[in-house]
């Protein structure tokens, strides 16, 4: 076999692989693609009682890009519904903490009441406002059932700062950074629950 044959065969054989490559890839494609939906899904919904919604709401985003307030910034949401009406809405906000930004998903029910917050990312001190990334978070879950006037404005703040929360402990900057977003998030709701769930719903 001359040199002119081997390389043909070389280049033959490297495509072939190529070629192979390319499909298996191609044809895995939609499989990785659900399954990393369905990581998203129960990442994202699980703030969500599974009997409050019957869609799909990370098919129904919200129409939030960016969205700055006065503490934080609104980066995306998305609206549950049950039998066609609305039932939540999950609001994606970033505050800057201690050491970094700091991302948390905010459920808030129609009536414009918490119904949970988790920490999707976060780059605080380990041991310290680093916990904020602990699921279930009992600290975080002091806020359920709050909205954007219970408690009223002054009430949204740490103890130390004559409010009405306390703080994790030697995390003062994570523990207002996190207040101040979650109180920007229900007062937004508030001024723009028509766009939000597409009613008034506690008038």
């Amino acid at each position: 076999m001359n040199r002119t044959s081997s390389v043909v065969i070389v280049v033959l054989l490297a495509s072939v692989g190529i070629g192979a490559t390319y499909l298996a890839q191609h044809a895995s494609a939609p499989r990785i693609a659900a399954e990393q939906r369905l990581i998203d899904s129960r990442n994202l919904l699980d703030l969500l009682p599974p009997d409050s919604y019957d869609n799909q709401p990370l098919e129904q985003p919200l129409n939030l890009d960016n969205v700055a307030l006065p503490n934080s910034t609104l980066l995306g949401g998305y609206r549950a519904t049950r039998a066609g009406q609305p039932s939540a809405v999950l609001l994606r906000s970033q505050a800057v903490g201690y050491a970094g930004s700091i991302e948390l998903l905010i459920a808030i029910d129609a009536n414009g009441k918490l119904l949970g917050v988790k920490t999707l990312r976060q780059s605080e001190t380990p041991g310290l406002g680093g916990k904020l990334a602990d699921w279930p978070n009992t600290w975080l879950q002091v806020f359920s059932g709050k909205s954007a006037t219970e408690p009223a404005d002054s009430g949204w703040a740490l103890k130390k700062d004559q409010g009405q929360f306390d703080q994790m402990a030697g995390a003062t900057i994570t523990s207002r950074a996190v207040i101040n977003a979650l109180h920007d998030s229900l007062r937004y709701f508030d001024e723009h629950e028509q766009q939000l769930v597409g009613s008034s719903a506690h008038e």
